[in-house]
């Protein structure tokens, strides 16, 4: 595993080759840190990618064609060493393609190009899906980027909240225990397009926003600063910190693709939110962090 630095003078990015992996990005001239650290002691991540599928299959397996394919949550990309495709100081490019080992629990060939860019103060995170088979296929793809909130990681996070771009309210999907989609809804209101941020918040796990309610979710301090901002266009989105450990970190999660619903009995090729490509076909989508 290799890391890569960029640098504008201004932000700073550090991206490592396993998993093609956001781990810091930092305020060039303070050194502040707006990424969550890793710490395996809450969640051993920092921002990694959700390539083939976003959350879980039913019972972890789909099929395709007749067969049955087995994978574990959020897919096997944030597993994987990318490789170096191109790079300057301010823009990188990775890159994975499929092997014999992906197509043990993916059926297709693919290459999957992950892109980091600064510009000011915004790192965009740019996803290209090709389709390198001579079928169609489908995938979904997301981001899990942490950020630290507190952002010394100290305390808990009462007195922040969520800044949303709509005046709401916004409505979440439940989803349940075994990682699954319920029918189970819930609603919050909004106040001046924000959302006070309690430990209680989690209980249920990950709020799940589909449909494109919003496309931005800013976290904001006590003094009422907004310190990051998340820009995105895609049509889901989870905000996650782990229930009950009053853990140090939010997630802001773009997209494009979601799990199951407990009662889907389907095809790999009729799952909710999934996405497809024809032979030769590409996949563009990218999200921002500004901070």
């Amino acid at each position: 595993m290799g890391y890569f630095e960029l640098d504008n003078g201004k932000i700073t990015a550090r991206i490592a080759s396993f998993g093609a992996e956001l781990q810091s990005l930092k305020d060039a001239g303070s050194g502040r840190e707006y990424m969550w650290s890793g710490d395996p002691a809450y969640w051993k991540r920092v921002s990694p990618v959700l390539f083939p599928l976003v959350g879980n299959y039913k019972n972890k397996k789909t099929s395709f064609g007749g067969q049955e394919y087995v994978m574990s949550q959020h897919g096997f990309a944030r597993d994987r060493e990318f490789t170096r495709i191109s790079g300057t100081d301010t823009e990188i490019w990775l890159a994975l393609d499929s092997d014999e080992e992906t197509r043990k629990s993916y059926p297709f060939d693919f290459r999957l190009e992950l892109g980091y860019r600064l510009k000011d103060r915004t790192l965009e995170v740019l996803w290209r899906v090709k389709n390198t088979d001579s079928r169609k296929i489908w995938f979904s793809i997301g981001g899990h980027p942490a950020f630290a909130c507190p952002l010394n990681e100290e305390g808990n996070k009462d007195g922040y909240a969520l800044q949303f771009d709509t005046a709401g309210p916004v409505e979440t999907r439940i989803i349940g225990p075994d990682g699954l989609a319920t029918d189970e809804h819930e609603e919050y209101l909004l106040e001046d397009g924000r959302l006070p941020v309690k430990e209680a918040l989690f209980d249920r796990d990950a709020l799940v926003l589909e449909g494109g309610q919003a496309h931005s979710l800013g976290l904001v301090d006590p003094k009422g600063n907004t310190f990051v901002t998340v820009r995105f266009d895609a049509p889901l989105f989870g905000i996650w910190s782990p229930p009950g450990k009053n853990a140090p970190f939010i997630c802001v999660e773009p997209w494009y693709g979601r799990c199951d619903h407990r009662d889907f009995n389907g095809t790999l090729e009729e799952r909710e939110w999934s996405n497809s490509l024809e032979a030769g076909g590409e996949f563009n989508a990218s999200y921002s962090i500004s901070v």
